[in-house]
């Protein structure tokens, strides 16, 4: 689905942002104040969680790409999607995402999951 809230466009702006005095900027119009995020590496709460990851993750993989893979399929504030991560044009590593936002479209939760789902 097309329409989606831009809070998701500007929460992957963050992870490409190469100034890292300019994450916070993206970061502020799209979360909430109170987001959390998971995946299989972190379970953070708040923006300011959030800003270090992006910032402990871009200083592992400098210069790395941050891409949606897939279109956004939204239902009921919820939203999947799925990412990859390229470095110097080599996939580092994909999965996808479960992100719920709340009544002003702000993140409020990112669930992420590394890789392909496991077979029955």
């Amino acid at each position: 689905m097309a329409d989606y809230p831009k809070s998701l466009d500007h929460m992957l702006a963050a992870w490409n942002e190469p100034d890292s005095s300019r994450v916070r900027e993206h970061l502020a119009k799209a979360l909430n104040p109170e987001v959390r995020f998971v995946d299989p590496t972190i379970d953070v709460t708040g923006i300011d969680g959030f800003e270090k990851n992006v910032h402990e993750v871009q200083s592992r993989l400098p210069g790395a790409v941050y891409s949606r893979t897939s279109g956004v399929d939204s239902q009921h504030d919820f939203h999947r999607y799925h990412w990859a991560i390229h470095l110097d044009g080599k996939l580092v590593i994909s999965g996808f995402d479960v992100t719920e936002t709340d009544e002003d479209g702000r993140v409020v939760c990112v669930i992420g999951f590394f890789g392909d789902v496991p077979e029955g």
